[in-house]
C-alpha cells in the first residue's frame, strides 16, 4: 500500500505549486467586493431552479440563471467544519474542528484565515450571523479578520451546550440579543430578516470607499424549525406536516431576503464592481426531497455534501455557465485570494486550490484530486479509534464510502451499486489516500481533551453587560451513548 501513497496524496492536496498562490495582481484585473452567502442545513435540491416541487425561490433561482455554478460543489457533511475549511483553506480536521459543539467546534488559534488575507489585500470585512468556529475571545471572529461583527453564539440562536458554546441567554428567533462588536445589541423582528438588514446597512456605508468582503451566515433554516407564520401558511394549507413547514418557511424568507440585497446592489450601481456567491453548508436536515441524492446532514453520501455553488459577478463570468469538475469549500481561500491579488500566509498547508481557472473557463484543462470526509461527532477521547466510522473520499467519478463501498458517480449518482469488486485498484489507492490523511489530522485535533468547565461565553458577557448576577454553574450530565442493537444470529 505504501507504494501509492506518494502519487495519490500530492493528489489528494495539490501539495508544492499546485496549492502556492504568488502575490500577485488581481487575476481579473480589479478587486470585486466579494459577498458571500452560506444557509445552515439546506441541500441540494431545496430550490425551485434544482427541481424542488413544493419551494418556489424565484430570487436564488434568478441570481442562479445569472451566475456560473458549480455543479458538485462539496463542503463537510455539518456546519462548523465546512465553515472552518472557508476560513482557513484546510480541511477541518486540519483546523481542530471535529464536532459542532462541545469545544471541538473552535478553530485553531494560529491558522491564517480568508478575512485576514483579504484585510491584508484591502478589503474591509463584516460578518452577519453564525460564525460557530469558537465563541471565546481569541476565538471569536474579530480576532480572526473581521472588522464589523454582528453574530450570534454556538451554532445556533438560543443553544447552549458544556463548556464555551451557547448563544445569548434566553434567545429566539424573534428579537434575539445580537452581539455587534462586542457589545449585544436587542433587535427586533426575525433573525434572517435581521442579518441581512444589518449587512446591506453596512455595505452601503462602506461602498465607493474600498472593496468590502461581506459574509452573510444564516442560521436557518437550521432547527428549532420556526419561521414567520406568513411564509408557513403555504406549506400548512398543502398538507406539509412536522418541521418540513417551518424548514420551508424558512428558505422562501431567505430567498425573500436575496432578493432585497439584489436589489440593493442594482440601486447602488454596485453589480458589475460585486462577486456575489451563495453556497451551503451541508445537507438538508428536514427537506421531504433530496432529488437523486443519497444521504442528508451528517451523512458522508453525496447528499450530505453536495451544496449549490453559485458565482454571480456580471460582465466578467459567464452567466448559466456549468463547471463539473469537482470543487469544494477548502477552495474559497486560494480562489479569493487570486481573485483580490492576495498571498495567504503558510501557504504550503492548504488543501485548496484557485477555482479562477475555472470561473474563466468552465472547460478550462483540470487536475483531478482525491478529497476525503469523515463525520466527526465521535464520543470524547474516541478520535483515533474512530478512524474507520463515517469517512468516504472523492474524485471525479468515484466516491468510496468507508472501506468496502465504492461508487461510480457519474454513472450511478444515487449511490445504488457498488462497484469495488470491479474497481479494486481505485479503492486501495483511495483508501491508502485516507489514511495518510487521517494520520496527519490527528495532531491537528488540538480541541480533544478540553474540558467542558464553567458558563458559556455569552451567558458571561451577557450578565456582565447587563448586570445581572452570575448563578452557580450547574454540573453537566455526559451526553449519553447510543446503545448498539445486538445483532441477530
Amino acid at each position: 500500500m505504501k507504494r501509492f501513497l506518494p502519487i495519490f496524496f500530492a493528489l489528494a492536496f495539490c501539495l508544492a505549486g499546485l496549492t502556492r498562490i504568488q502575490a500577485a495582481d488581481p487575476a481579473f484585473g480589479k478587486q470585486p467586493n466579494i459577498i458571500l452567502i452560506i444557509t445552515d442545513d439546506r441541500g441540494y435540491y431545496d430550490l425551485s431552479s434544482h427541481g424542488n416541487p413544493h419551494l418556489a425561490t424565484p430570487n436564488i433561482d434568478k441570481l442562479r440563471d445569472e451566475s456560473l455554478h458549480f455543479t458538485r460543489f462539496q463542503v463537510s457533511p455539518t456546519c462548523a467544519p465546512t465553515r472552518s475549511a472557508i476560513m482557513s483553506g484546510r480541511a477541518p480536521f486540519y483546523v481542530g474542528v471535529t464536532h459542532t459543539i462541545l469545544e471541538r467546534e473552535r478553530m485553531k488559534l494560529g491558522v491564517p484565515t480568508m478575512p485576514e488575507m483579504l484585510r491584508d489585500s484591502g478589503y474591509i470585512t463584516g460578518i452577519f450571523g453564525k460564525w460557530h468556529l469558537g465563541d471565546q475571545d481569541p476565538h471569536r471572529p474579530d480576532k480572526r479578520g473581521f472588522d464589523e461583527v454582528f453574530i450570534h453564539g454556538a451554532g445556533g440562536i438560543g443553544q447552549s451546550y458544556g463548556g464555551s458554546c451557547g448563544d445569548a441567554p434566553g434567545n429566539k428567533y424573534f428579537d434575539p440579543a445580537i452581539l455587534h462588536n462586542n457589545t449585544f445589541v436587542k433587535t427586533k423582528g426575525f433573525c434572517t430578516d435581521i442579518f441581512f438588514n444589518q449587512a446591506m446597512k453596512w455595505m452601503e456605508m462602506q461602498k465607493g470607499k474600498k472593496p468590502f468582503f461581506t459574509y452573510i451566515t444564516t442560521n436557518a433554516p437550521h432547527g428549532p424549525f420556526i419561521a414567520p407564520d406568513s411564509y408557513k401558511k403555504k406549506f400548512i394549507n398543502a398538507g406539509i406536516k412536522g418541521n418540513t413547514v417551518g424548514f420551508y418557511g424558512m428558505i422562501e424568507n431567505i430567498d425573500d431576503n436575496v432578493g432585497r440585497l439584489t436589489a440593493k446592489l442594482a440601486e447602488w450601481d454596485i453589480e458589475k464592481d460585486t462577486l456575489l456567491i451563495f453556497i451551503t453548508d451541508n445537507g438538508p436536515s428536514a427537506s421531504n426531497y433530496n432529488g437523486d441524492h443519497k444521504g442528508k446532514k451528517g451523512s458522508v453520501d453525496e447528499g450530505g455534501t453536495r451544496a449549490p455553488s453559485f458565482w454571480r459577478w456580471p460582465g466578467v463570468l459567464k452567466p448559466g455557465a456549468d463547471v463539473d469538475r469537482i470543487a469544494n469549500h477548502y477552495d474559497v481561500l486560494p480562489t479569493f485570494a487570486a481573485i483580490a491579488g492576495g498571498s495567504p500566509k503558510q501557504q504550503d498547508q492548504l488543501h485548496g486550490r484557485s477555482l479562477v481557472p475555472l470561473l474563466k473557463d468552465a472547460n478550462a484543462t483540470w487536475e483531478d484530486r482525491f478529497r476525503v470526509f469523515h463525520k466527526g461527532r465521535w464520543a470524547k477521547g474516541q478520535a483515533a479509534k474512530s478512524r474507520n466510522n463515517g469517512f468516504a473520499v472523492r474524485n471525479q467519478r468515484f466516491r468510496l464510502v468507508g472501506r468496502n463501498a465504492l461508487y461510480d458517480m457519474e454513472q450511478d449518482p444515487s449511490q445504488k451499486t457498488n462497484v469495488i469488486t470491479k474497481h479494486p485498484e481505485i479503492a486501495k489507492q483511495m483508501n491508502a489516500v485516507y489514511d495518510e490523511w487521517f494520520d496527519g489530522a490527528l495532531p491537528n485535533m488540538v480541541n480533544e481533551d478540553a474540558p467542558l468547565t464553567g458558563h458559556n461565553t455569552f451567558h458571561l458577557m451577557f450578565w456582565k453587560q447587563y448586570g445581572i448576577e452570575i448563578p452557580p454553574v450547574k454540573q453537566r450530565k455526559p451526553m449519553p451513548r447510543k446503545k448498539k442493537k445486538p445483532k441477530k444470529e
